[in-house]
């Protein structure tokens, strides 16, 4: 699918998604927020809370670096325990340090101090932020998130998450949606594979796919096309349609 509209890349953190403990879903929502508001989302990654591998990562995918993307979403590691580690990785990867940010400080303390808590060393680490990054608002539990180069750096636990991306995604560039259209059809795969091989060569612009299902009467075929122009993808819908008999 042709396409002018921002790149971007996600990228996990977490021993605890690799190892099957815990089920990952974060990027699973922000991919279908970033396709309804036109920011096309090209690779996720996921990686051990390991600081090499983080930095590594970051200089592949931050544009800023040097690398592939406009944008560079990132998602765990940055709590109160010792293997929270994102923002030193993130630091050493834009090449700055981390410092307590006195406004990540103040959200901490007051949350704290609501909760008749005390903000002590372990609470302070989620104040620890990259020198020069700006801070991304978190509405559920006041640690906030941060931005630094094209890299946005959020929290690993989904309702967390989810605010956090609520509130960055309209401070970001965007492009033109991405519009989509499916038919359900009752044969495989390979039996509509060649009608939509040559639907897709004719609207070399669209993205078309076929996806494959197995309910309780049988086996079918999801065929999707999708597109930045809402009347071309009807057009080629139409196309599609027609060739396979519907």
């Amino acid at each position: 699918m042709q396409s002018d509209n921002p790149t971007a890349a996600i990228l996990v953190i977490g021993d605890e998604i690799l190892s099957g403990r815990t089920r990952e879903g974060n990027a699973h929502h922000l991919a279908q927020v970033l396709t309804a508001t036109g920011i096309d989302l090209q690779e996720i990654r996921v990686v051990a809370d390991d600081t090499d591998r983080i930095v590594d990562a970051i200089r592949a995918l931050d544009r800023t670096l040097g690398g592939a993307y406009d944008l560079l979403f990132t998602s765990g590691g940055i709590g109160p325990t010792h293997d929270d580690i994102t923002a030193d990785a993130v630091a050493a990867a834009h090449g700055t340090t981390v410092e307590v940010n006195p406004t990540a400080r103040t959200l901490l303390q007051e949350r704290c101090d609501r909760m008749g808590v005390e903000l002590n060393e372990n609470r302070l680490r989620m104040a620890r932020i990259p020198v020069g990054a700006t801070l991304i608002d978190n509405a559920v539990s006041a640690a906030p998130g941060f931005s630094i180069g094209a890299t946005h750096v959020m929290a690993g636990v989904p309702e967390v998450f989810r605010a956090m991306v609520a509130w960055l995604i309209p401070q970001l560039p965007v492009g033109r949606p991405v519009q989509s259209l499916t038919v359900e059809v009752r044969r495989g795969e390979s039996e509509v594979a060649e009608d939509l091989k040559a639907v897709a060569a004719e609207y070399a612009d669209l993205s078309l796919g076929s996806y494959p299902f197995r309910d309780d009467t049988g086996w079918g075929t999801n065929l999707v096309v999708r597109g930045l122009d809402a009347a071309r993808v009807d057009q080629a819908m139409a196309a599609l349609r027609g060739r396979i008999g519907l």
